[in-house]
């Protein structure tokens, strides 16, 4: 098995041209993507990014249905990528808040389901971002606020 740890791109590149070479493969995903089942993405703009993942049995919890915490990673992940592209050449971010609700469960007939983050305001030191995860017909499933600590890499 290799090991899954991701290449740290390079510090001259700004977040928008990270999150491009990663969508053409250039630069590996986070390892995490796999765990969760998140089956692509999709850079609409910068500050604008849509992540794709269908649920299994693998994300339930005890009552059979997905956990929540599916849904959060999704998310937070497209949330936190989102503001990613935003970031100037050596620059990074954590996550501060995430805060989600849930609006409807899901099981593994849901099928694949898409997280959009729009970054709502991104400044120097922070930036905050909302998201929305829903079906393809359009269901809500879950939505929800971040903000995230812009630092030096």
């Amino acid at each position: 098995m290799s090991d899954p740890a991701p290449t740290r791109p390079p510090a001259h590149m700004t977040g928008w041209e990270i999150m491009q070479a990663v969508a053409r493969g250039d630069i590996p995903g986070a390892p995490i993507a796999k765990v969760m089942n998140m089956t692509g993405f999709e850079l609409r703009a910068q500050g604008h990014v849509i992540f794709a993942g269908a649920p299994t049995r693998n994300h339930y919890n005890p009552i059979g249905t997905v956990h929540g915490g599916w849904a959060a990673t999704l998310l937070d992940s497209c949330m936190g990528c989102a503001v990613h592209t935003t970031l100037p050449a050596g620059k990074a971010y954590t996550t501060l808040t995430l805060e989600i609700k849930y609006v409807k469960a899901m099981t593994e007939k849901t099928g694949e389901v898409f997280a959009e983050g729009k970054v709502i305001q991104a400044g120097s030191r922070q930036a905050t971002v909302e998201g929305f995860l829903r079906g393809p017909d359009g269901v809500l499933y879950a939505h929800g606020t971040s903000t995230c600590m812009i630092f030096g890499a």
